[in-house]
């Protein structure tokens, strides 16, 4: 059974841009757009991108693997309505992947093992419903 509700793996699979929010080593938060997938098979969101090793937010996640992960988008203007899921996990790294994941994009990749999920307009729940889930 998926830590996503149905409506939720839905909606990352319908998207293709997120946030990532890292912590540096002077304990700073960074948060960079990133290129996402949700992976269904291991209930993941998996990360990559460009030079993605040289990257700061590689470098940040080897010293502290925590992160949080935004994906969130307007639904209407008038009334006003955004949407959105945030999951808060662990990323691990790993060597080999990312290559698969889209052209030109570096073998490194981060897996995000989700923690924590909390989602808004998803299901049509204006308040953000916030979960543990591991």
């Amino acid at each position: 059974m998926s830590v996503f509700t149905n409506e939720e793996s839905e909606y990352l699979k319908s998207q293709l841009l997120g946030r990532l929010a890292t912590v540096g080593p002077d304990g700073q938060p960074h948060v960079v757009p990133v290129s996402f997938r949700y992976n269904a098979q291991l209930d993941t969101i998996d990360i990559r991108g460009h030079d993605f090793a040289r990257r700061k937010k590689y470098q940040d996640v080897q010293r502290n693997p925590r992160v949080a992960f935004l994906v969130d988008d307007m639904v209407s203007v008038d009334p006003w309505r955004p949407r959105g899921i945030e999951v808060r996990g662990e990323a691990e790294v790993l060597s080999s992947g990312g290559e698969a994941l889209g052209p030109g994009f570096a073998p490194d990749m981060f897996r995000i093992h989700p923690q924590r999920i909390v989602s808004w307009e998803i299901m049509g729940s204006v308040v953000p419903a916030g979960r543990s889930v591991s």
